[in-house]
């Protein structure tokens, strides 16, 4: 049976013996997942001014964002193999590498092509932080402490979430839109040598790289993300994107026939068997789906009714986007005393009473005042989610397997949100257009109410997850339901 060496029976330790505070640790871990996560959200607001330096057309605008987007959420699993099998460490500061030179040519592109091609690199190196960032901080803390140091993982991330808009909108406003992407430099400069002398290398000894399942997986992947991020501007009935569906289903069949016989699957089937595993990855996509496509068209809102400038609405929306920084490091102690979906229910109800509330109050110029609570009330919701999804996610798998659950949970919760969007901005746009506040404000409701209940399907799910579906690590290991 493989065995994974890292540190998670105890303290980590430095190389000279000395233990790691685990603050240290969780900074080292979550640095690059917060500039990956950044990343993307502040190349979003950017994308007007984008327009005009590089005479982009809309087309090319939406491939700023989307080649990052196709890059990253089809590699993760393939990010998360590569870890197990060359050492989790070392994939993880190469992906930080990547992601660093990838912002430099895209602070350096001249043209349209210049900046999709390093758009898609980083979504490369961004596909191997991501995952592994959270694998290495489970193994680097003792067990006791694993639920608090992903609660405070998941609320860098959030914080992630909260900035993009501001640190976008600020950047462009004093700056120039060069300058998002060479923030990233010194960060990157920072992120490797502090990964190396903190975190302790980790790998599951004896794994072989299941390279068709590689190719199958991301193929798929390619094939349906691709489509769903094309399917308002194509149509989702248009031959392309009908076609780029099917072959994402016709792959992703003979991926799951191909793991059935895998002696090393990247994707070991078994995790389906595994109650917590399956209802965490439900909720994780539904959150992203609801969540993440309501507050896309929010952000849009705060700006036309009544009109305000991008960093203003990016300020406005920190009243839902910084309550998961504080309140997901809350919810990570909560954990494993109350059960990670008990708050995940609370977390995916309070989610859906906010936009609720929102689609409500939402007029063609509705005062902040009445919108804020809200806003609070959704940002309370997604903490609550965030740690303990991570939380039962690691925790329902052996851990020799988590590098490659976690690389599946997150590429569903990125499906999930790409999906979101595309889905409510084509209610959206069927019901509503941006040419004032009242026909903003006419698409807004019914895409909202969409939105509530994809997030109210989640929460119900999150009700049937068990109590305490995480056994000790060594009793993980030895059953390890994954191979059964």
């Amino acid at each position: 049976m493989a065995t994974v060496k890292s540190a998670g029976d105890g303290a980590a330790r430095r190389p000279g013996g000395r233990p790691v505070p685990l603050w240290l640790s969780v900074v080292a871990c979550s640095v690059p997942m917060f500039m990956v996560a950044l990343d993307n959200l502040v190349v979003s607001t950017a994308l007007r001014t984008l327009a005009i330096d590089l005479k982009a057309s809309t087309v090319d605008l939406q491939w700023f964002v989307n080649a990052y987007v196709l890059t990253f959420a089809c590699l993760l699993l393939t990010g998360a193999a590569l870890g197990d099998r060359f050492g989790r460490r070392r994939v993880f500061v190469l992906g930080v590498i990547v992601f660093t030179v990838a912002s430099v040519g895209c602070g350096l592109a001249g043209t349209t092509g210049q900046l999709i091609a390093a758009r898609a690199l980083e979504g490369i190196g961004a596909a191997a932080v991501m995952p592994l960032s959270l694998t290495l901080l489970a193994a680097a803390v003792p067990e006791y402490r694993r639920s608090l140091a992903l609660g405070l993982w998941s609320g860098i991330s959030g914080l992630a979430v909260a900035c993009g808009p501001v640190v976008g909108g600020a950047v462009v406003d004093g700056l120039s839109w060069q300058w998002i992407f060479w923030v990233n430099v010194p960060v990157g400069l920072v992120a490797v040598p502090l990964a190396l002398w903190v975190l302790r290398e980790s790998r599951v000894p004896g794994t072989r790289l299941d390279l068709p399942g590689m190719l199958l997986v991301t193929a798929a992947l390619v094939g349906i993300v691709w489509a769903i991020v094309n399917g308002q501007r194509l149509g989702w009935t248009s031959p392309p994107v009908l076609g780029a569906f099917t072959a994402g289903a016709v792959l992703l069949a003979l991926f799951i026939l191909w793991e059935r016989r895998a002696a090393s699957p990247l994707l070991p089937l078994g995790f389906y068997r595994i109650r917590a595993f399956v209802l965490s990855n439900i909720v994780s996509a539904t959150m992203y789906f609801g969540v993440f496509g309501s507050i896309f068209l929010l952000a849009q809102y705060l700006q036309i009714a009544p009109p305000r400038s991008p960093l203003h609405a990016g300020v406005l929306t920190l009243a839902w986007t910084l309550m998961p920084m504080v309140i997901a490091p809350i919810a990570g102690l909560l954990t494993d005393k109350v059960g990670g979906g008990r708050l995940m229910a609370l977390g995916l109800f309070l989610q859906a009473i906010g936009l609720a509330w929102i689609d409500l109050a939402a007029t063609d110029n509705t005062p902040y005042s009445r919108l804020v609570a809200a806003m609070i009330l959704g940002g309370t919701g997604m903490g609550f989610t965030f740690a303990p999804t991570a939380a039962v996610v690691l925790g329902s798998v052996a851990r020799v397997h988590q590098g490659k659950a976690s690389g599946a949970n997150i590429t569903v919760r990125e499906i999930g949100g790409a999906l979101g969007i595309a889905a409510l901005s084509t209610v959206f746009s069927h019901n509503g257009n941006d040419t004032t506040p009242q026909d903003f404000a006419d698409g807004l409701h019914p895409a909202l109410w969409l939105g509530t209940a994809v997030v109210l399907t989640g929460a119900l799910c999150a009700l049937f997850i068990p109590h305490h579906p995480r056994h000790s690590t060594r009793a993980a290991d030895a059953e390890d339901p994954a191979r059964s």
